[in-house]
């Protein structure tokens, strides 16, 4: 699964693994799956995202194509795991064989100074790609921490699931994206 935005942001999305209905399907990350609508539609409200018709966050999935001009600004959003896991639940070797990927991306983004870690798979695979072990940094929602001279977010993964259980709010997924924001000085977002 191919990132995407533009490759001089200086914000990095880390997600989990392409889903199966959603960026498996479509070739784009949080595309026509249930996750891509609180996504998009915070990174839109804050500007960081546009199309013609601008996504909202109760919009049904459905509305959210590879086709419909969506632009991302000022972040990128890539995967910790490229390929479709079984059960949507990457192996550990599939993320250690992945990793590579996801070192190559942290490495290519030259303006990145944050990144915002979507579920703790994603949270450990960051670490991993920057050389640090798991204990370098515990996982929780809304923790920051200072690693490898990045600022790494930890987020709730946007998970329909997580969102249906009331583990992830949209005000609570919000809050993330506007720290991030005001570390990055996006403050007329």
């Amino acid at each position: 699964m191919a990132p995407f935005g533009p490759i001089d942001a200086p914000l990095l999305i880390a997600g989990l693994a392409p889903g199966l209905k959603g960026a498996n399907a479509s070739g784009r990350p949080f595309t026509g799956d249930g996750a891509g609508p609180l996504l998009f539609g915070t990174l839109t409200e804050l500007g960081m995202a546009s199309r013609p018709q601008p996504v909202r966050i109760a919009d049904h999935p459905s509305t959210i194509r590879a086709d419909d001009g969506l632009q991302l600004h000022g972040c990128r959003i890539s995967n910790a795991v490229k390929c479709l896991p079984p059960d949507n639940k990457p192996l550990p070797v599939e993320i250690r064989t992945c990793n590579r990927f996801m070192a190559a991306e942290i490495e290519a983004m030259r303006n990145l100074r944050v990144i915002v870690a979507l579920g703790k798979v994603a949270h450990d695979a960051v670490l991993m790609a920057l050389g640090q072990k798991a204990s370098a940094a515990r996982f929780a929602h809304a923790a920051e921490h200072r690693i490898a001279g990045y600022t790494l977010i930890d987020s709730y993964h946007c998970s329909r699931y997580n969102q249906n259980t009331g583990r992830l709010t949209a005000p609570m997924f919000r809050a993330v994206f506007e720290r991030a924001a005001q570390i990055l000085e996006l403050t007329n977002r």
